[in-house]
């Protein structure tokens, strides 16, 4: 520690005695090169900023950066309901996804959910010690996805329960449905999924970009996106929205181990025939994004039986339960095709 700070002294006396810059570059060099020498040099390093979080909860707030010493992983504590809560960084991280890991809309969302209604922190039958950022896949600039491992106890019997997750956070999909000619067609989407190895059919779907909460926005543009099929706001209904209060009226699809939460629409239109037909193999999506996706359409009727995807499932329920208890709207008016 004495020649950490030699060195430190020294940078300043250099700095105010006006050695050219070339030779105090080399003496310090060669100072470092002597510390290193040494087994055991307890240097430090300190995070470069703080982590701001929402200010929605007075009860949720981000300590000052703690300094770790080097080689060891990146660390900050959180103030969880007045308890510090030690955020951790996985060695493959570097300061700048640590930072964009804490400060990412996912993880401030995960937080929130803890201690809001039905949260596990909403009780004092669990605490939560620490959290471990293990790894973050940006999306451009943002947060796509980031996988932790939160250390959650069980005060009563002392056991960690399981705290995996993988977290993507909102996301919205829509349920289109055109009747054509007496019958009823459903628009969905086909494309890869690597995560299952497989080719899907599924709802129009997409993650939120932001923290705004537009979400019938976000599923007007991802159905523009996907199908071509370009729809008003006020035209859409949100099933989820008929869900009881209590359940947040979000949809979970695996909340065993993503935190994904799913807010599904409902549209409903009249076309004609050649509609139906136009849209029919459609290729559409984000192409420069690797969004190589087809449009399918298949009669409503057999839509439970032709794929496997939560998203669609979901809403044939939400959807069929809705209808039978009278709390639909009227349908509206034929969707705007002009895209196509």
């Amino acid at each position: 520690m004495k020649l950490v700070k030699a060195m430190i002294c020294a940078r300043a006396l250099f700095s105010f005695a006006g050695v050219p810059a070339r030779r105090r570059s080399s003496w310090l060099g060669g100072l470092r090169r002597a510390c290193n020498s040494f087994p055991v040099l307890p240097t430090t390093r300190r995070l470069s900023s703080y982590f701001p979080l929402s200010t929605a909860s007075r009860d949720l707030t981000m300590c000052e950066a703690q300094e770790v010493e080097s080689g060891r992983p990146l660390s900050l504590t959180l103030d969880v309901l007045g308890a510090p809560v030690r955020v951790v960084a996985s060695p493959a991280l570097s300061d700048s996804e640590f930072r964009k890991a804490v400060d990412c809309l996912v993880f401030k969302n995960w937080l929130r959910n803890l201690h809001g209604e039905k949260g596990i922190l909403a009780t004092e039958a669990f605490s939560l010690r620490e959290v471990l950022i293990q790894g973050v896949d940006m999306f451009g600039r943002s947060v796509g996805f980031l996988k932790f491992k939160a250390e959650i106890i069980d005060k009563k019997t002392g056991k960690m329960i399981p705290g995996i997750v993988f977290g993507r956070g909102q996301a919205v999909a829509a349920l289109i449905l055109l009747e054509s000619e007496g019958e009823l067609f459903v628009v969905l989407t086909e494309q890869a999924r690597v995560p299952v190895g497989r080719f899907i059919l599924e709802l129009p779907a997409g993650m939120l970009d932001d923290d705004k909460g537009d979400v019938i926005g976000a599923a007007v543009r991802e159905v523009e996106e996907e199908t071509g099929i370009h729809l008003n706001l006020d035209e859409l209904v949100n099933l989820t929205a008929l869900l009881d209060p209590s359940t947040g009226c979000r949809m979970f699809p695996s909340p065993g181990g993503c935190d994904e939460e799913l807010i599904l629409f409902l549209y409903r239109g009249h076309v004609k025939k050649e509609v139906i037909e136009a849209l029919q193999g459609q290729e559409t999506g984000l192409r420069e994004r690797g969004e190589l996706i087809k449009v399918r359409v298949v009669p409503y009727k057999k839509l439970w039986r032709l794929t496997a995807d939560a998203k669609v499932l979901a809403s044939i329920a939400l959807y069929e339960m809705a209808k039978r208890e009278g709390l639909l709207p009227p349908p509206k008016n034929a969707p705007d095709l002009s895209a196509i």
